[in-house]
């Protein structure tokens, strides 16, 4: 009984710091797909796109991807945007996970 109690209390302060991880995640993505859907920037530039994606990410707060990290290129007429980057999350003394996240606009 202690030992499930202690094994609880490990496994809740580990979902505690992996939660915002993968919310940040999924929001990350949630704006590239909405950037890249945006008909008004089909036939925009580049920069235009990458200020596009910097107004839903000041809205949703996302800081670890900024606009100048992400991969814009075009497949036919269709925008894609892609991004990948690791995280390093600190659970205890000498112990971490590392998450390897990547997405692109055109995944389904």
């Amino acid at each position: 009984s202690v030992f499930v109690g202690v094994f609880f209390f490990l496994f809740a302060m580990g979902a505690m710091k992996v939660a915002p991880e993968l919310i940040e995640f999924g929001q990350i993505k949630k704006a590239i797909i909405a950037t890249a859907s945006d008909p008004a920037l089909k036939d925009a530039s580049v920069a235009k796109i990458r200020d596009a994606y910097s107004k839903f990410a000041e809205i949703d707060n996302i800081k670890r991807m900024p606009a100048g990290d992400l991969e814009i290129t075009k497949d036919g007429s269709e925008i894609v945007i892609s991004f990948a980057y690791t995280s390093k999350i600190h659970l205890f003394s000498n112990v971490s996970l590392v998450f390897d996240f990547e997405a692109s606009s055109n995944q389904k």
